[in-house]
């Protein structure tokens, strides 16, 4: 316990840099240049940036996979440069691409992994049982890998990186290329894991997704920290309540952009509409109506994630 009877982070970041050789005559990249976080047990922690943000790089330091260039880290109170076998007893990685053995079946890659830990035969073979059911795959625990949907075999990714009963989850875009009904289990699943004391920390560009499974969000640009907080705290701080989306004829567009701009808080124009953020949306469209404009369509919506992380970072494509 920290002084004031507060829980110590699980895991605290200070300065934290992370530098790539250069390539050739290049110069050296810097990939994490220099933040500050802390994460407390229990809680589900997101990183949220465009693609380079450093986001990926993070979690690799986390992990005790890499190096880190500059700054401090402390996982589970360790240094990862000089404990990081122990560290990474004591985590779960669930990387962005299943690394599952697919000419093995189910159960047996539960097994064959839980034997990397070292663990009891006897033990792991009670542990695949109850991460078959957690998973939902019991009534494919002999079947191979291969067969499996892709929502079955991320559900498997998950079970085997629970095997060693980590207390931290270290997930990276946990359900990427999922049909809506597989990720919501998988959301529920992960969800059950956090009531059981399991940290969570994950790479997501779903906004949905990190609002339904975060506590506490960074959103990282250019290696750097731009915002940190709840999604409620993120959206009230960097966004209206409401936005306004409207749509005109193509040769209108351009010119409604001019003349709207005091129909709410900000108007921001788009190839195809034009978003008037604004506390009340209702009110925000009268005003619209006021100025003679016609829209083809109007939708009021709440102002969610996705709209503070396109404010903080830019809509340009970042490859």
């Amino acid at each position: 316990m920290t002084q004031g009877g507060a829980a110590a982070p699980l895991i605290e970041a200070a300065g934290l840099r992370k530098v790539h050789a250069p390539r050739g005559q290049g110069a050296p990249t810097e990939a994490v240049a220099g933040i500050d976080f802390r994460v407390r047990r229990g809680e589900a922690f997101g990183f949220l940036g465009p693609n380079g943000a450093g986001k990926s790089t993070t979690m690799r330091m986390i992990a005790a996979v890499s190096p880190v260039s500059g700054g401090t880290l402390r996982v589970l109170g360790m240094d990862p440069a000089v404990q990081g076998a122990e560290i990474r007893a004591r985590l779960g990685s669930v990387p962005q691409d299943d690394t599952l053995d697919t000419e093995l079946t189910v159960r047996e890659n539960l097994l064959v992994y839980g034997r990397y830990f070292g663990l009891p035969r006897a033990v792991v073979r009670e542990r695949a049982l109850r991460l078959l059911e957690f998973a939902r795959l019991e009534d494919k625990a002999d079947e191979q890998v291969e067969a499996l949907s892709g929502g079955m075999r991320r559900r498997l990714t998950i079970a085997r990186s629970l095997v060693n009963e980590p207390e931290i989850l270290l997930l990276d875009e946990p359900t990427t290329g999922l049909d809506p009904q597989a990720r919501h289990l998988l959301w529920e699943r992960l969800f059950r894991l956090k009531q059981q004391g399991v940290t969570l920390l994950l790479t997501t560009h779903y906004m949905d997704e990190a609002e339904q499974l975060c506590d506490r969000i960074v959103v990282m640009d250019q290696g750097r920290i731009v915002a940190e907080g709840s999604p409620a705290e993120l959206i009230t701080r960097h966004c209206t309540r409401e936005v306004l989306e409207l749509r005109f004829a193509a040769d209108e567009q351009a010119g409604h952009a001019q003349r709207l701009v005091a129909a709410g808080e900000r108007v921001e124009a788009l190839p195809d509409r034009l978003l008037v953020y604004a506390d009340d949306g209702e009110s925000a469209l009268a005003a619209v109506h006021a100025t003679g404009a016609q829209p083809l369509t109007a939708l009021v919506r709440r102002a969610g994630l996705e709209d503070v992380f396109l404010i903080l970072t830019g809509r340009t494509l970042v490859d």
